[in-house]
């Protein structure tokens, strides 16, 4: 089939629901044709403008629709400057990458961001234009093109909230022009702010209070519901829409293979409601979905919903509209480390649960750390059960895991900390926050070694989610914290900086000496990796359950499908346990250790865990 054949069938398969949502979106809009026409035109220079060989592998994904949903994609984030300063330098060191079996990598923000009113890249000034230390767009497509060639697929962030106050629109806005001020929201007065501040909660009600920030120079209010820096994109306008999807297809053809939808529950805001998770949201996502089907149906479009789950997972959209192809499993993380700090594996249990009663389409992306901090984001309403209050439980939380609690091992550190509201959230290091950090300073051995082995028991629970797991670039060497961010003046403020620290290379040499913690850390995660890839029990497809232990310290997790059989046992306590669990069907595996046992009254060590396989017989 020709290539103009095939994007006109992409295209009539999709017109019309997307010819409808966009109408339905701008019903109010003078000329909303005129500008679904400029859409559509865009989309077909875009298409002819994509080269060869991601068309190419476009055709490959489409006959291969489940290609991300199996087990053999592991992840890393990174941000390009700290792992080698360049986007050359990752080039350089992609070897590295593949050594750590990864073949999803997520680059953090790196287009043109001003210095020190960035947000860590988040507030773009040019959004095809690559940060000029990191080098240009070219090296980009460079990077992308090799990372093609050697079978990783490049994850890159797309800030649609809002743009810099560098902007072109927003210089162009700034300076009077009419056109440009209509992509933003922008008041003379205070009295409609005054009526979104009502019902629109803050997101940073401590280092960036309020939802609008004055502009003297221009005396008008202007919406910033991140920080003042950071001005949100009007998209009732559907230039703004039009002109965003351009640059999301532009960086597509750059090679991008995953695009990351940042903040995406705030892109619409309506007066009288929290502007979070409206209506109009799930048809912005929809239409950049099928945009995608059409121009670029290799591309994946992954959700950042930091939200509670019952928002979260409307995301997906349905088997028959989908939307995103993946979501942040969010909720899991901040679970996970509430169940460190409590040793409690409850509501660890129940978020399990609820995620395994989703549909196997739904894909999640499965991580420990990340480049953001950690916001207790909780089921209170469960936890209340047990007595435990949000506001204190926070505390106690935020006190444990930054070290300020008696026999705390971990060693974070708060951010946005709101005595006011009694809130916080936590930011660290996986191995800062397992007692790494804490034991090696302290020259204790056993203490460290018990460390170590948490951090691997953190890591086998999230490889043995369904979805993919995703590295912090760092964790496979145990980088701990870095406190010499406090010693940068556009950095002190954001304790955030505690865990985007440099690459250590000189720390990464020491994973070929044996008995170090590099050497440790970064050969068992080598081993979970190979065990996951060349077992499909770990395919997404595979059903999920939990299972009863019997000891609040001790989680099960159970995958099987017809063929095999898994249990992931896993300890959150500093004493040994024992799960009491009694599946009589036969002897299993430990995948970890090699050892065969039966699947009943199992030991674990202090935070240690088990992998137990079993193949089925006929």
């Amino acid at each position: 089939m020709s290539e103009e054949k095939l994007y006109d069938q992409r295209f009539h398969r999709h017109y019309d629901e997307l010819k409808w949502l966009y109408c339905e979106l701008y019903r109010d809009t003078p000329r909303v044709m005129d500008h679904f026409g400029d859409l559509t035109a865009s989309m077909k220079t875009f298409y002819d403008q994509r080269i060869p060989s991601l068309k190419e592998g476009d055709i490959l994904r489409e006959k291969d629709p489940g290609w991300y949903k199996r087990n053999d994609l592991t992840g890393m984030m990174m941000y390009v400057n700290c792992f080698a300063g360049t986007l050359k330098g990752v080039q350089e060191k992609l070897d590295y990458i593949q050594e750590c079996n990864v073949n999803y990598l997520h680059l953090m923000p790196l287009l043109s961001s001003p210095k020190g009113r960035s947000d860590g890249g988040y507030a773009v000034a040019d959004f095809r234009k690559v940060q000029e230390e990191l080098g240009n767009m070219e090296d980009f497509a460079e990077l992308t093109a090799e990372c093609h060639q050697r079978g990783i697929s490049v994850c890159l962030d797309f800030v649609m909230n809002h743009t810099s106050e560098e902007h072109e629109w927003a210089r162009r806005a700034r300076a009077g022009e009419k056109e440009y001020q209509d992509r933003y929201f922008f008041f003379d007065t205070f009295d409609v702010p005054s009526i979104y501040e009502q019902t629109c909660p803050q997101v940073f009600p401590t280092t960036a209070p309020g939802n609008f920030t004055w502009l003297d120079d221009m005396k008008k209010y202007v919406m910033t519901t991140f920080y003042p820096y950071q001005w949100d994109l009007n998209y009732r306008n559907p230039v703004v829409l039009n002109e965003m999807i351009a640059n999301m297809l532009y960086l597509a053809n750059q090679g991008v293979d995953i695009i990351r939808l940042d903040a995406v529950p705030y892109i619409w805001k309506e007066l009288g409601t929290n502007c979070r998770n409206l209506p109009q949201v799930h048809s912005m996502v929809r239409m950049m979905r099928m945009i995608c089907e059409i121009v670029c149906p290799g591309v994946l479009l992954l959700g950042e919903v930091v939200m509670a789950p019952d928002k979260v997972a409307p995301y997906f959209g349905t088997v028959e509209k989908p939307e995103c192809h993946m979501l942040y499993n969010v909720t899991t993380m901040a679970s996970t480390w509430h169940t460190v700090a409590t040793r409690d594996v409850s509501l660890l249990r129940r978020q399990l649960d609820i995620v395994a009663g989703l549909p196997v389409d739904y894909i999640f992306q499965n991580y420990l750390r990340c480049h953001d901090d950690i916001g207790w984001g909780l089921d209170y309403d469960y936890l209340r059960n047990f007595g435990m209050e949000e506001v204190p439980h926070k505390k106690y939380l935020n006190d444990f895991l930054t070290g300020n609690y008696p026999g705390s091992f971990a060693r974070g550190e708060l951010y946005n900390d709101d005595p006011r509201l009694g809130d916080a959230r936590l930011c660290g290091t996986t191995a800062s926050l397992c007692g790494i950090d804490r034991f090696y300073h302290e020259n204790n051995q056993e203490a460290l070694d018990r460390a170590v082995r948490f951090d691997i028991t953190l890591h086998a629970f999230m490889f043995s989610q369904s979805g993919i797991p995703v590295i912090y670039s760092g964790d496979e060497i145990g980088q701990l914290n870095d406190n010499s961010y406090k010693e940068v003046p556009e950095k002190a403020p954001d304790s955030r900086y505690i865990h985007r620290g440099d690459f250590r290379w000189d720390l990464a040499e020491k994973r070929r000496e044996k008995h170090t913690v590099q050497e440790k850390l970064f050969h068992a995660l080598n081993h979970l990796e190979h065990i996951r890839t060349s077992h499909g029990i770990f395919s997404a497809d595979a059903a999920l359950r939990t299972l009863d232990t019997w000891d609040p310290s001790v989680l099960a997790l159970v995958r099987e499908s017809d063929s095999e059989k898994f249990i992931g046992l896993f300890n959150f306590s500093e004493q040994d346990r024992t799960a009491w669990i009694n599946e009589e069907d036969g002897i299993y595996t430990d995948l970890i250790s090699g050892t065969e046992t039966e699947a009943r009254g199992v030991p674990l060590p202090a935070y240690g865990c088990c992998w137990l396989w079993r193949k089925k017989t006929d």
